[in-house]
């Protein structure tokens, strides 16, 4: 039965983190059906049926020649605070908060500042929702298009509805694509993920664009899924991406930044790494 569309993106946040806490056993890794909310179904559901190899070509053509806007990072932060849902009863930070509580968390355990700014800017490709895109054209776990669907992703029962599955060619263990040929060669779905990597992937140090691009490819950092479309480049980098992934994750705390004590030392280290503004 339908049940609509996220309420907001918290839920989807924190079904992830649920998911994937630490620790967690193997029987109750799987044990989704009982316990999900049925609007995080029902966007699973949305995602897989659309999400083919021709819906994220076409995506990329619409959105990677980067036409929508020029802003600073500092914009794009402002202008996502507005997809914040004041009716939400879990949480009330806003969209910088969250970054703030990642960077600050990544900061204090010593990593390099590329690092720090990779977890603040980590989640502005979520724009997409204010560009008019669907939720599940903007969050969720990714997974490649264009090969056979892996058991490994959440809900994998619901690819049965997606064109792609009736594809011979789409349907094979590699697919399109050809044994360790590089994640960079693969499609994966469509999110906020791929776009922002390619707004500033000119900009940042390489792990920090692995970090971005992959932050929700679950089924291949946290799952060892689809290893035999990766390079030993991928696989090094993913290093840096399994490094990530708890910061964004766990961070969520009680505890809110104070973006005004804060801003000095962020403004500083977003200036190091972008020009005033960039395309989007």
């Amino acid at each position: 039965m339908y049940m609509g569309p996220l309420e907001n993106l918290e839920q989807w946040d924190d079904f992830v983190q649920e998911r994937y806490k630490p620790n967690k056993s193997k029987e109750e890794f799987r044990q989704y059906n009982e316990s999900t909310p049925p609007v995080v179904r029902e966007f699973y559901r949305l995602n897989h049926t659309h999400q083919t190899l021709d819906f994220v070509r076409q995506k990329k053509q619409q959105y990677l020649a980067k036409r929508k806007s020029q802003m600073s990072i500092w914009e794009a932060m402002e202008y996502l605070n507005t997809l914040v849902d004041d009716s939400d009863p879990d949480t009330d930070l806003s969209q910088i908060e969250h970054n703030l509580q990642t960077a600050e968390a990544i900061r204090r355990d010593g990593h390099p500042r590329w690092f720090v700014l990779a977890g603040f800017i980590h989640d502005l490709g979520k724009v997409l929702c204010l560009y008019g895109e669907p939720q599940w054209a903007v969050v969720g776990d990714t997974f490649p298009v264009g090969c056979a669907y892996s058991d490994k992703i959440v809900f994998p029962e619901f690819f049965r509805d997606n064109p792609d599955a009736k594809v011979p060619a789409y349907q094979t263990k590699h697919g399109i694509y050809s044994e360790n040929c590089g994640l960079n060669s693969v499609e994966l779905s469509w999110g906020h993920d791929e776009y922002l990597y390619h707004i500033v992937k000119d900009y940042l140090p390489e792990p920090a664009q692995y970090m971005i691009r992959y932050h929700s490819f679950y089924p291949g950092h946290r799952e060892g899924a689809y290893e035999y479309l990766m390079n030993d480049h991928d696989r090094e980098m993913f290093g840096w991406v399994r490094r990530f992934n708890p910061y964004d994750l766990y961070s969520k705390g009680t505890d809110r930044p104070k973006l005004s004590e804060l801003r000095p030392y962020y403004d500083d280290l977003v200036s190091e790494y972008f020009p005033q503004r960039i395309a989007w």
